[in-house]
């Protein structure tokens, strides 16, 4: 089985036009609103606005979608099971719809980032544009860098195990331990190889102090702009549509 863990896009696709720094304030204008809002309607429309978001960042086969999203439909479906198992009201179907699909439109710009961002450039333009630590911001680049490793490294694991014989067969316990066994020396791995990391920044200076150029560069343009304008106009137009029904619901009131 192989771990889909790619973390920017394979080849660019037309929202990796978008300035990270301008897709991190839009999706910081969508957290209040879908917090916020406790209706069915908000939420789906704010969700119907990201789903049309998906070619853009490459997201359109099926299979693509599938391989980045699956954690969040299981987290959305587990979400909306616990509301109607422990709901008390007849309304607990349409309560759990609605949180499912706040989960999924609170998760969704994430991924979008993801797919259609590379590292490198999201952390050129939190240092440029957001004055974010470049100590902080390259060491969260290169942990990130490390997953798809780490990924390949537990994948090296289970098969050198495997071809020496090493399996649980139909036991469950054995396969929990093999799971446990291969997890622990996975971690023992990556903290080494943490270190190493950590070492190597600081000979490079990243702990000086002094403040660091940048040859790649980071700019705003135009449409960064109508990008986070166009979050601020499904946002008002969610709730402007959810108070025109009725269904208007604060969460705090």
């Amino acid at each position: 089985m192989t771990l889909p863990l790619a973390l920017g896009p394979v080849r660019p696709v037309p929202l990796s036009s978008i300035n990270p720094v301008a897709q991190l304030t839009a999706i910081a204008v969508l957290l209040p609103v879908l917090l916020v809002s406790g209706d069915l309607i908000t939420p789906s429309v704010v969700l119907a606005a990201e789903l049309c978001l998906l070619p853009a960042a490459g997201l359109a086969a099926p299979r693509a979608l599938l391989a980045r999203t699956w954690p969040l439909l299981l987290g959305a479906a587990g979400v909306a099971w616990v509301n109607v198992a422990f709901g008390e009201d007849g309304s607990g179907w349409l309560s759990a719809l609605g949180l499912a699909v706040r989960v999924l439109a609170l998760a969704l710009p994430g991924i979008l980032l993801v797919a259609s961002t590379d590292p490198v450039r999201l952390a050129d333009a939190l240092t440029l544009h957001w004055r974010v630590s470049t100590r902080f911001a390259y060491g969260a680049l290169a942990a990130l860098r490390l997953v798809p490793l780490l990924a390949t490294e537990w994948q090296t694991i289970r098969l050198a195990r495997r071809a020496r014989g090493v399996d649980g067969g139909r036991n469950p316990l054995a396969h929990l331990r093999l799971f446990a066994g291969t997890a622990f020396a996975l971690l023992v791995g990556a903290v080494r190889r943490g270190s190493r990391l950590a070492t190597a920044m600081d000979a490079r200076g990243f702990d000086s102090g002094i403040p660091r150029t940048n040859a790649r560069g980071s700019r705003l343009r135009p449409r960064d702009g109508l990008f986070v304008a166009g979050a601020v106009a499904a946002c008002a137009a969610a709730v402007v549509l959810s108070v025109a029904v009725g269904t208007w619901e604060p969460i705090f009131s």
